[in-house]
């Protein structure tokens, strides 16, 4: 009796040590997390992104396939990009070619090694500033920076719309022509990516260097790499993890094993008579064995469009089952499977 309620006195406390530290985390990441503007605008009074359009854009994003077509911030799928990380990149390079056009009248990659530096420093002070107002909830925009934005906006609206120059990059991406059919979606999707992006690269309000994803993704052209503190925490977490293990196994070995339990002389299964009971989840591991059938097929596709991103070996599959269906069901079913295996077994 003694040993149960100690065993149950470290469970307790193992509980409430974990909930305190993901109240804390959960806490700190919500003071920490980056604003959802009202209005993005440029200094000259244009406005790029109205209020909602953040949210109208991420709900756009889900529509169409969400984390099963790319990722936002490394969560979702890797055959179409990280959006943000695309987003950002795509940014920046818009931003240095309207610069080097406006400065020196020809291409970034035409000119001198030492403008090209003078641009480059000049594009992670641009990009990293806060330019963000709580009061008003408006964030603001160069004039140049600006047109980088709608550049990129462009080619988000042309890729996800059904713009005809693009139908390669759809294929690679494994994303059909037409991904967003509404015209409203359209408008507000790039709303949405720009905000992701520019969550990865601006430093947090008081930071240096350190933008609200804590420098995610990566992207050198803004000085977007890790952090001391990811670092030391990557580390840290790993000397834990191996401190734990080597823990358990000293515990562990300073207390006498138990004798292995004297076998049976017959195999009791041989005499087992199945219930009625038993005989009834039948039916469940029938159905476990068609969602593994089906989740493996699948899986199957789901690989094959990272070769062949709209047919499958020369069949135009993905006009009735595209990449996002595919994938969706791969994932769903193991979950599905798993659950009822586990009602069969219980």
């Amino acid at each position: 009796m003694h040993a149960t309620r100690k065993l149950w006195t470290w469970l307790g406390v193992i509980c409430v040590l974990s909930f305190a530290v993901l109240g804390w985390v959960g806490t700190e990441i919500y003071l920490t997390a980056p604003p959802i503007p009202k209005q993005v605008v440029s200094t000259n009074g244009a406005v790029l992104f109205s209020e909602g359009q953040v949210q109208l854009g991420q709900e756009a994003w889900l529509s169409a396939g969400g984390q099963q077509l790319g990722s936002v911030w490394g969560h979702g799928s890797y055959v179409a990009p990280d959006w943000s990380a695309d987003w950002l990149h795509r940014e920046a390079l818009a931003l240095r070619g309207v610069w080097a056009q406006q400065d020196f009248g020809k291409p970034y990659e035409q000119l001198s090694v030492g403008q090209q530096g003078d641009l480059n420093a000049r594009l992670k002070s641009e990009m990293r500033r806060n330019t963000y107002d709580a009061a008003t909830g408006t964030i603001t925009l160069s004039p140049e920076r600006a047109e980088a934005v709608r550049q990129v906006t462009q080619h988000y609206t042309s890729l996800f719309g059904d713009d005809p120059k693009l139908d390669k990059l759809r294929e690679q991406y494994a994303m059909n022509a037409g991904t967003l059919p509404n015209p409203l979606d359209l408008q507000a999707l790039p709303a949405f990516i720009f905000w992701s992006a520019w969550s990865a690269a601006t430093d947090r309000p008081g930071a240096t260097d350190l933008s609200y994803t804590s420098n995610w993704p990566h992207e050198p052209l803004v000085d977007n790499t890790p952090t001391a503190g990811a670092g030391i925490w990557s580390i840290a977490s790993i000397i834990v993890m191996i401190g734990a293990i080597a823990a358990m196994i000293l515990y562990h070995s300073t207390n006498k094993e138990e004798g292995d339990p004297t076998p049976p002389k017959v195999d009791p299964l041989f005499d087992l008579k199945p219930t009625p009971s038993m005989k009834a989840t039948k039916k469940y591991f029938y159905v476990v064995i068609g969602l593994i059938l089906a989740q493996v097929a699948m899986g199957v596709i789901t690989a094959h469009y990272s070769v062949e991103g709209h047919t499958f070996f020369g069949y135009p599959l993905a006009r009735i089952l595209p990449y996002t269906i595919s994938r969706t069901i791969h994932t769903s079913f193991a979950v599905l499977w798993i659950a009822t295996a586990w009602l069969a077994t219980g």
